[in-house]
């Protein structure tokens, strides 16, 4: 009998009742779909749908792959190359639109998974959430109307372990209803690994114009958000601010820092789009321009971080941004600040940053959130 499968530890002919049982019964670890070792330092994993034609969707990391009928029976599938280290979300795309793996127990909110290689690293704290799950929602709503940058909108606040400095999540509803990371936060916070905080969850409504270097976004925070929330009656400390950011939320908050001096005692950043410079999106090769983008410049002449506490993550992965976070990285010790360099196993990807968001916002906030050896700056 063909080894397709067995070698997987599925028995069975492909495509029969006692395949599919034997799938669906699996004990399939939070590291699914299933894998083996390559021979050569990475990893083969097995990704199976069963019914219509059907391709597999990464996030970032890969192109989509199609998958293969198992002769004329319900059963696709593709064996897809991974390299060593790497957590990926992904879906399944049919006819019929996205779906979440309905074989893999780990998911990313109603229509995305997540794969991991055996030798990803851990990511205590972060419980798997399957397709059909509900994460939980911060009791505290506030109503945010801006009249910088128009419109309402709903931030959710959560006091973590009693409340404490404040931890602003840029595209905060990714982390309400993708990721879990109000009962991520609240795992660390109740076994030490991180100090209690007062998470807000700021919402994005249109992130290209509020997180691409433009001041309008951190004018609100300073002057409308920040305020909202030392009157709520959640137990916050927003003179200690650590701003937390991915992608084009991780060049805002780093562009905050720059322009918006006091606003911020440390930042989190991870996967930082620092290869942006105005009008570079429009661009064939938006990361082919000068290394290090805008911000790079801005850093060149700026020597007043000082006192900044910075954590810096960018996935292995990601062959294309490590020469923009590198410099980006060097400058910003250059200009002052306190650095901390890690590199996550993982492309541009949420379910990679999960761990480096926890781990690094904890060492922002290691010596009290402030200046090394001084006191925390107020916001400004």
């Amino acid at each position: 009998m063909d080894d397709t499968f067995a070698r997987f530890g599925l028995p069975g002919e492909p495509g029969t009742e006692e395949f599919w049982a034997a799938v669906a019964t699996a004990t399939v670890p939070a590291i699914a779909p299933a894998t083996v070792p390559d021979g050569a330092g990475g990893w083969t994993a097995l990704f199976l749908w069963r019914g219509s034609p059907a391709s597999v969707g990464f996030e970032s990391w890969s192109e989509p792959v199609p998958l293969r009928r198992w002769g004329d029976t319900d059963c696709w599938y593709a064996e897809v190359a991974m390299p060593a280290r790497l957590r990926v979300t992904y879906q399944l795309r049919t006819a019929e639109g996205e779906c979440a793996d309905p074989f893999n127990p780990v998911g990313a909110g109603g229509d995305r998974s997540i794969a991991a290689t055996p030798d990803a690293p851990a990511q205590p704290h972060w419980p798997a959430v399957g397709p059909d799950g509900v994460l939980p929602l911060p009791s505290t709503r506030l109503r945010w109307t801006s009249e910088r940058l128009g419109g309402r909108r709903t931030v959710r606040v959560h006091p973590a372990g009693g409340g404490g400095p404040v931890v602003l999540l840029l595209d905060g509803d990714d982390w309400l209803y993708l990721h879990p990371a109000m009962t991520a936060f609240d795992s660390a916070v109740a076994q030490g690994d991180l100090p209690p905080v007062t998470l807000v969850f700021v919402p994005a409504r249109d992130r290209e114009a509020e997180l691409a270097c433009r001041p309008e976004l951190w004018e609100a925070i300073r002057d409308e958000l920040l305020p909202l929330v030392a009157e709520s009656g959640v137990p916050a400390d927003p003179g200690r601010t650590v701003v937390a950011g991915q992608s084009l939320g991780g060049l805002s908050a780093l562009y905050a820092a720059l322009e918006f001096p006091g606003l911020m005692s440390g930042l989190a950043c991870q996967s930082g789009s620092f290869w942006w410079a105005p009008g570079a999106r429009g661009l064939p090769d938006p990361m082919g321009g000068p290394v290090g983008g805008a911000v790079a410049a801005r850093l060149r002449e700026h020597a007043g971080l000082s006192g900044l506490r910075v954590a810096f993550d960018v996935g292995e992965h990601e062959r294309r941004m490590l020469p923009h976070c590198e410099l980006v990285e060097t400058l910003t010790e250059r200009a002052g600040a306190t650095v901390r360099v890690s590199r996550s196993a993982s492309g541009h990807d949420r379910a990679g940053w999960r761990h480096a968001l926890l781990r690094d916002v904890s060492w922002v906030l290691a010596d009290g959130g402030g200046p090394a050896g001084g006191p925390p700056h107020a916001h400004g």
